[in-house]
Formats: structure tokens, sequence, C-alpha cells
């Protein structure tokens, strides 16, 4: 659907975006969300500099700023009139365009800086991984309010995003026909792997594969689980969007993670890139996912500063007889 915008807006708007380090500071954030930190090392410019460059592209409402702490996220803004705008464009540029082409390399080099400095947090604690997370809040708590989530119907495929341990194949291996978790970390899978051979899980594999890019069929899935994961991600919209693809019409996600807090430290001590996530910002992620929140759930601790937030979301496709759960995923 086409929308206008007013005349003063949309100057606004394109004399913001009229300006080269501007113009790729919008193509950086088109599928990303990225801190100053991060624009001053792709872009080699100062931190003033980058902030000012922000700061008017908030202003005109092409892009929007949600503050963590001392971090502060960016990412194209998703506003109707203002998105439209953007989306015109980045669509005018020349994605082989020398500047933009080196830009996307050092972003790329920068998200997996990022992910390197988290994937050795894990192989360094992978043992002892599930006892690092029960310091925060009681797990046991957390899980037998997972299952409960989860009883009411049968589960013939699960995918665990980001299974880690694969402590969430072994918890729910007796409801489910088939598992699968995925993960980024060699060092993790490996013991996963280990773990569920201990507790003799037989129905669940393990396969390495990148989050905002999963290698598995559409349709695939009566039920994804993030247990604790999106905090680490440069962008969990997108995660929970490509996950949200392999889900089947009537298919549940299932997200565990912390409610916003103000446990600073955790961004160097744990590498969390984001201190929990507000409802808000979750409802607008699965609404952009195609997903309808079901239920949600706090469980807030009296010993420690941290909450586990639950959230059930259901896709909205009806299910028909043509609608199968594909094999492709466990192929």
């Amino acid at each position: 659907m086409t929308t206008t915008t007013g005349h003063d807006a949309l100057v606004t708007a394109l004399r913001a975006a009229g300006e080269s380090t501007r113009l790729r500071i919008l193509a950086l954030l088109a599928d990303t969300d990225l801190t100053v930190k991060d624009l001053t090392t792709i872009l080699g410019q100062s931190q003033p500099r980058i902030s000012r460059h922000l700061k008017l592209l908030a202003e005109a409402g092409l892009v929007t700023r949600s503050a963590e702490g001392a971090f502060a996220f960016y990412r194209l803004a998703e506003e109707t009139e203002a998105k439209q705008i953007a989306d015109t464009i980045l669509a005018h540029l020349d994605p082989n365009d020398p500047i933009h082409t080196r830009d996307r390399e050092r972003r790329n080099a920068t998200r997996q800086a990022n992910a390197e400095v988290a994937a050795g947090f894990f192989a360094a604690n992978a043992e002892v991984w599930d006892r690092i997370r029960s310091l925060h809040v009681p797990e046991a708590e957390v899980e037998a309010k997972i299952r409960e989530m989860l009883s009411d119907r049968q589960i013939h495929h699960l995918l665990d995003v980001g299974t880690g341990t694969g402590r969430m194949l072994e918890l729910l291996a007796d409801r489910a026909d088939r598992l699968l978790g995925i993960d980024a970390s060699a060092a993790m899978l490996a013991v996963a792997r280990a773990n569920l051979a201990r507790v003799g899980v037989a129905n669940a594999r393990l396969a390495q594969d990148d989050v905002y890019a999963l290698s598995l069929p559409r349709d695939a899935f009566d039920v994804v689980i993030f247990h604790q994961v999106l905090h680490y991600l440069d962008s969990p919209a997108r995660a929970i969007a490509e996950a949200a693809r392999t889900l089947r019409p009537g298919g549940r996600m299932l997200i565990v993670d912390f409610a916003p807090h103000g446990l600073t430290a955790l961004r160097t001590e744990a590498q969390h890139r984001r201190l929990g996530i507000a409802r808000a910002e979750m409802a607008d992620w699965l609404d952009a996912a195609g997903l309808g929140t079901v239920e949600i759930i706090d469980l807030p601790s009296t010993d420690h500063e941290l909450t586990v937030t639950l959230w059930l979301a259901e896709d909205g496709r009806i299910i028909t007889d043509d609608t199968r759960t594909k094999e492709g995923a466990f192929a």
C-alpha cells in the first residue's frame, strides 16, 4: 500500500539522506541493528561525527534509537511513511557500488568480530554454561513453565535455535517426536552431543547453522524455541523472522529471555549485547514476523536482579489437510 508524506517531512527526510555518510549509514542499517561503536569502526569516522549523523537521521524519522545502559542500537524506522522513504532511497543504490560494497564487508567483519567474542565466551565456559545460567534465576522454575506452556498439544517436530548445551532438547525430548538443535558454535554442539548421549535422548539431532540464514525449509516445525539466545544477537528481529519462516501454519514460537535490567556488567562479563527485552519491543518483532502473541509470563527472582520472561506466539495461518510438517529439516 502506497502512503503519502507531508511536504516538510519529505524535504527533511530527503535532506537527511542526501549526504554521503548518512546514506551509507542507512544502507548499513538496512538489515541489522548497529551501535555507534560499530558504525565508527565500519566507517572509520569519529564518535562525535557519527553521533551527529545519527541524530539528523533520527530527527528526520529515518532511523530509531533504542537505549540500553551506556549503549544504544540504531535501526531503520519501521513506521510506514518513514520506512517507505528509506526503502525507496535504498532501492536506487547500486549493490555493486564500491563504497557500499566495502561498507558491507566491514560491517560483516564487525559482526563477525562481535560473534567471535561471544563464541569465545561460550567455548571457554561450555562445560559450565548451565551452571552459569542458573545463577541468574532458578532454572527449575523456568523449565517447569516451559513444559507447562507447551503441554496442550502434540509436538511432531521441534527446533531449538541456539541450543547451547542441548538442555531444551533434553527437557522436551518426551514431548516431541523429533527435535533439531542448531548452534553456531562447534564447541557448544560438542557439549550438547555429549549431554544428549549421557541421558539417552535418541530422537534429537544437532547441526551447525546460521541463526540469520537457516538452512531449513519453510513450514517444517510445530514449535521453535529461543531459550536465552536473543540478548546475544545484533538483530533479534531478523532471527525471529527467519525462525518464523520455518514454522508450519498454527505453529508456535516460545521465547525465553530476560526482562529489561540494569546489570551493565553483563555486557563485558557475559557478552550480552542487550540488557533484556521490553514487552513492546518483542511485540513489534513478533508482529513483523507474522506471529500473534498468545501468552506472556514473568518469573521474577527474589534473590537476584534479573526477571525471566516467557513469550508464547503463534503462526495465525489456518492448518489444512495439505499443510504437513516437512521432513526436509531432518533429512
